[in-house]
Parts: structure tokens; sequence; C-alpha cells
């Protein structure tokens, strides 16, 4: 290789990552737009506690200083909790999220606007309930019926201030029919929703055993990397990818060189252990936005997304380099190598024609003497041939006048295998 091809490496950093990386992307946008829409339902549930205050207020119910002293603790408390999750301090604690404290803070709040305007406890019962179903999720049955028990001991304390600083006994009896309410209904509320942690950790746990199903159905089990499903749907995506942004997409098939001797002279076993010891290289020498995976028997597809021709063939020559001069032992009888066929990506064309070119170069390199890399030049059809309505709308159809987009049909029909069975 040239110090021109080697300097031509990497010339896709920028370029759009693979697919289980834009998978992880996704996820993590999936996150943050969670956290928005918490956040949002905080400021929602806090913005209709203020505003039917406010509408108190307009009714001449509720002070102004009490209202003044609500907008204070609207501003301020949450102000507090977003700096502690924006200084990561939240995650020195054992519950992240910080449920109990906000949970503790609004209850404790309510209480002493009640305090503060009696006026205030028309919203103390509807909105304690509101604030212990916001924290459930997070706070267990035991530290719910806590809370309910020091929500009531609080009113009580409350309603004791206002009698003894007061001595309205039309206030008295008002507060009390409230407190009777709250403490009936509180305690069955908390027993009622008290499953809906325990039904929060079981799907949390079925979600985390879906997702690792999902990840162990992506994997070849005995090379640990993608399996033949997976790497052809990376392929359709990165291919449709390609069609929408205009970026190049290049594929490499890698295929070893006299595997069944391999296996005859080692056995099964040993021919795994090769077939595992050379997908560990092959990943080592890949770059991490390339897609690499098992299409079948001792065949491997490589997927280079958002790249073009040069930078695949430096590294499909890495990968080439590494399996010749890799160390395989003394019981390895024969060379171990790899024959390499390497293409780009022709705007328009189907997957199979995609493939097929591939599939053409590693026959030529197998052809050709094995343990080399050969390129297929992509050639556009549509500059080489004049543009007819006709010609378009069959090159684009099939036999059955359907698309010739779904290339396990075509693969399946035997179109590649017959000719590849020849070169191995």
């Amino acid at each position: 290789m040239s110090e021109d091809m080697g300097s031509g490496f990497g010339d896709s950093s920028a370029s759009v990552g693979n697919f289980g990386r834009r998978q992880s992307d996704f996820s993590r946008l999936r996150r943050t737009r969670s956290t928005a829409q918490k956040w949002l339902v905080v400021l929602l549930l806090l913005g209709a506690f203020v505003g039917v205050a406010a509408v108190f207020w307009a009714m001449g119910y509720v002070q102004a200083s009490t209202l003044q002293a609500l907008s204070g603790l609207v501003v301020a408390v949450p102000l507090v909790f977003l700096l502690l999750f924006r200084k990561q301090w939240n995650l020195k604690f054992r519950e992240k999220r910080l449920k109990l404290p906000i949970v503790v803070c609004a209850l404790a709040s309510m209480l002493w606007l009640v305090y503060l305007d009696p006026a205030m406890q028309m919203l103390l019962v509807p909105f304690t309930f509101v604030t212990l179903a916001y924290g459930m999720y997070r706070i267990s049955r035991n530290v719910a019926f806590l809370l309910a028990l020091s929500v009531v001991v609080g009113y009580a304390l409350v309603m004791a201030m206002h009698a003894f600083e007061r001595g309205n006994p039309a206030l008295l009896k008002l507060e009390f029919m409230h407190f009777l309410a709250l403490a009936a209904a509180l305690p069955g509320f908390v027993y009622l929703t008290g499953k809906v942690p325990l039904l929060h950790l079981v799907l949390n746990k079925a979600s985390r055993k879906i997702r690792t199903i999902e990840a162990d159905a992506q994997l070849d089990p005995l090379l640990c990397c993608y399996n033949r499903r997976y790497i052809v749907a990376a392929l359709e995506e990165q291919k449709q990818l390609a069609d929408e942004t205009g970026q190049p997409l290049c594929i490499a098939i890698i295929d070893l060189d006299h595997f069944k001797r391999i296996n005859d002279e080692m056995g099964h076993l040993g021919g795994d252990e090769v077939l595992r010891t050379f997908s560990r290289v092959a990943q080592q020498s890949v770059r991490d936005e390339d897609i690499f995976g098992r299409y079948g028997g001792e065949e491997f597809l490589l997927i280079f997304p958002g790249t073009s021709l040069l930078p695949a063939l430096n590294t499909c020559e890495r990968v080439r380099s590494q399996v010749e001069t890799h160390p395989w032992g003394a019981a390895m009888r024969s060379r171990v190598s790899v024959s390499i066929g390497v293409t780009q990506y022709v705007q328009g064309e189907s997957v199979l024609e995609f493939f097929s070119r591939a599939d053409t170069a590693t026959y030529l390199a197998k052809e050709g003497g094995r343990n080399q890399v050969v390129v297929e030049e992509p050639v556009d059809r549509r500059a080489a041939q004049k543009p007819d309505a006709d010609d378009e709308a069959r090159d684009g159809l099939g036999q059955d006048g359907e698309i010739d987009d779904d290339f396990s049909l075509v693969e399946e029909a035997g179109f590649i295998e017959e000719r590849r069975s020849g070169g191995h």
C-alpha cells in the first residue's frame, strides 16, 4: 500500500455512525426527550396549583401575601433541584431522581401555605394526592404510609396553631371537616396505589430482559460479531441512508481461504476456533464506524457507512495483513489468509446489484491466487446509457413487475450462491 493510500484512510470520520451507534444515539435522544417531558409535567402541575390559588385571590379568599409566598416557593424550590441535577449531586444518593425529597418539599410547602392562609386548605387535599401519585414510582408503600401519616399529623398541628392564634370556631369546624376527609382517604389511596412501585419494578426487569434478548439476537453466538440477519438489515438501512443523503457507501465480502482444508486438518472444533480468532482480529482491525458481521459459513460482510472507496480499501488491506501475520500457533499447518472483494455503492441500484458486485470482486480475488484485496469499480449505468423511459422502468422492476429491493428473496433463488460455489 502506498503512502498516499494510507493518508486517505479515515476520510469518513465526520460521517454517519454505524447501525448500532445510531440506535444508541436514538436511545439517548429518547431519554433526553423523556427528561424534558418529566420537567414539563412538574411545571404544569405547579402552574395548575398557582393558577387555582390566583383564582382564589381574585375572588378575595386568598391574601396577596400568600400568593407572593407561593410564587417564591414555585421559583426557588425547582431551581434548587435543577441545580442538584446540573451539578450531578443527585448521583450521590441511592435514588438518583430525588423523588422522595421532591415530594417532601411539596407537602411541607403546602402545609406552610395552609398555616399562612387557611383558605389554602382547599388546595391541600386534592394536591396531596397528586403529589403522592407523582412519587409512587420511586417511593415504597411503607415510605408512602409514613408520608401520609406526616401530612395528617402536620395538618393537625396547623389546625392547633390556628385554634390557638385565631380562636375562630367556624374556621376550626371547617378545618376539622377537611382533616377528617384527608385522614380517611389518604391511607386508602396509599394502599391501593402501593402496588405501582412493584409493577414498575417488574416492567423494568422485563424491559431489560427484552433488550438483552434483542442484543443477543443481533450477535453470532460463536463469533461475537453481528449475525446474518442483523448485517443484512444494516446493509439495507445504510443503502436507504445513502440514497437519502448522497453520502458514499462501500461494502466488502471477506472469505477465508481454503477453510475446508483447515476443517479437515483441525476438525470442526479447531475450525470454529479459527473463525473466532479471525473475527476478533478483524474487529480489532476495522474502524468504530464500520459494521462487521458473519454472512454465512466462513464468509463475512463488512459495511463502510459514509465511506468512499479508498479508505474502505485501506481498511480491507489492513484486515488482510493482520490475518496473514497473526500467530496462529504451531498446530496450524495451513496458512490462514483471506480473499476480500470491495466495491462502492452506486446511487439508485438495488442491494442485490451492490452485493453481487462485491461478490464478483471476492470471486476474482480467489481466482487470482487468494490472500488479496480486489476492487470492483462501480459503474453508473444511468450515465452509461441513454435515458429511456421504458428502460428506466425495467431497471427498477423485477421479473414480476415489482421493485427488486428484496435481497433475501432473490438470494434464496440461488443467483449468487450458484456462482460462489465454484470459487471455494
